[in-house]
């Protein structure tokens, strides 16, 4: 059966209405919690010192994603059973923006994860829906178009966001770089509540979670798979900035390190931004599965190697590059593909289990890779996570079809 998008209209081109509001969204509401993130490593180490913060950082991340994860095969599955999906965005949204905000008046490593948590959960909450509707609002021609878009506009914010706590970081302090995020948090909510339509959905036969995920087409099963595997290779990013400040500090003192890690974040996402739509673009003419296999799994693995034997700000500047194209390419191709390979009536069941199986692989990730660098070395962490990259695009490959 052809699909049927929610609204007609929007299909007629891709850039239209909804397309470039949930762009606007995830632009300020990346630039509210990426600016968090650029700070969570050394306000971290300013609560339990350096020793610790290594564990606790792979240990707060993990369970972050790991909540947020839980979710989303639920709100996915809700949005595909009520007439529609932009409630749970905008809830979503909203919990987001006014969480990691909360997180600047954290007294201890505990009530920074609980904050995290809760989040990361609305992070989960919003993102199936929002994928499914995203798809819904363009012709399947244009997947690939749609998404690297809203990828580019998320990695912008990705940029805007480290780039003000490099600036303000000396002057405000980390604790206060929280606080500050709740503005374009705020503006982030707004965008989403006044900028996307959504016409009613006629209301689906009422069928439970396990009915809807049975349904899933065969080779979007398979793909889950593979997704999984290079998930528990795909490690929080927060490790490559605490990577930087770990190899500066004996050297150039801890302000310096603190500075040019997140100064280097903000250039792996710059990189990011100018790699989202034209990999998504490309693949609307060429297809996903080599440009994901090569530029996704396998340039994951071969930055994870370079992260073993970088010491100097030259080489560390290019993994972080190479790290900005290969998170483009995955992170807008697997959403593109993903959308290829479903029906519109169990999109949104879909994109939460696929965002859920991410969400265990980056807690497991996270989690290994950060134990392995405090129990034996941060080069065995790395070696870890490139080989299951590896693993994982020698599957996509050989299984998947073009």
């Amino acid at each position: 059966m052809k699909d049927k998008p929610a609204n007609k209209q929007e299909t007629q081109k891709w850039l239209n209405r909804n397309v470039a509001a949930m762009g606007l969204t995830s632009l300020f509401s990346d630039a509210s919690h990426e600016m968090t993130t650029a700070a969570l490593p050394s306000f971290l180490t300013e609560l339990v010192g350096a020793i610790n913060a290594p564990m606790l950082l792979g240990l707060i991340s993990g369970f972050s994603d790991a909540s947020s994860s839980f979710i989303k095969t639920f709100s996915g599955w809700l949005s595909d059973r009520l007439r529609r999906r932009k409630p749970l965005i905008v809830l979503g949204y909203l919990l987001t923006g006014l969480f990691v905000g909360i997180i600047g008046f954290a007294r201890n490593w505990i009530e920074i994860l609980v904050y995290r948590v809760l989040a990361w959960m609305g992070r989960g909450e919003r993102e199936p829906p929002r994928d499914a509707l995203l798809a819904d609002s363009v012709d399947k021609k244009f997947y690939g178009h749609a998404f690297g878009f809203h990828r580019a506009m998320d990695t912008l914010g990705a940029i805007m966001g480290p780039l003000l706590a490099f600036l303000l970081l000396s002057s405000l302090g980390s604790r206060n770089i929280f606080f500050l995020s709740l503005i374009p948090g705020s503006i982030a909510v707004l965008i989403i509540a006044i900028g996307v339509k959504e016409e009613a959905r006629k209301l689906q036969e009422h069928r439970g979670i396990l009915w809807h995920m049975k349904s899933l087409p065969k080779d979007f099963k398979v793909f889950l798979v593979i997704m999984l595997v290079f998930g528990l290779a795909n490690f929080n990013r927060t490790l490559l900035v605490l990577r930087v400040q770990e190899v500066l500090n004996p050297v150039n003192g801890p302000l310096i390190a603190i500075s040019v890690s997140i100064l280097l974040y903000m250039i792996r996402n710059v990189a990011q931004a100018l790699a989202d739509y034209g990999i998504g673009s490309v693949s609307d003419r060429m297809g996903r599965k080599k440009l994901l296999a090569l530029f996704g799994f396998f340039l994951f693995g071969v930055t994870s190697f370079g992260f073993v034997y970088a010491a100097d700000l030259y080489f560390f500047a290019l993994l972080f590059v190479l790290s900005g194209v290969s998170a483009a390419t995955y992170t807008a191709l697997e959403k593109a593909y993903t959308a290829d390979l479903l029906p519109s009536s169990v999109r949104g069941t879909g994109y939460g289990i696929l965002q859920t199986i991410d969400g265990i692989g980056d807690f497991v990730s996270s989690f290994v890779v950060g134990t392995l660098w405090v129990l034996i070395s941060p080069e065995f962490s790395f070696v870890y996570a490139a080989l299951l990259s590896f693993i994982s695009t020698l599957l996509l490959v050989r299984f998947m079809k073009k």
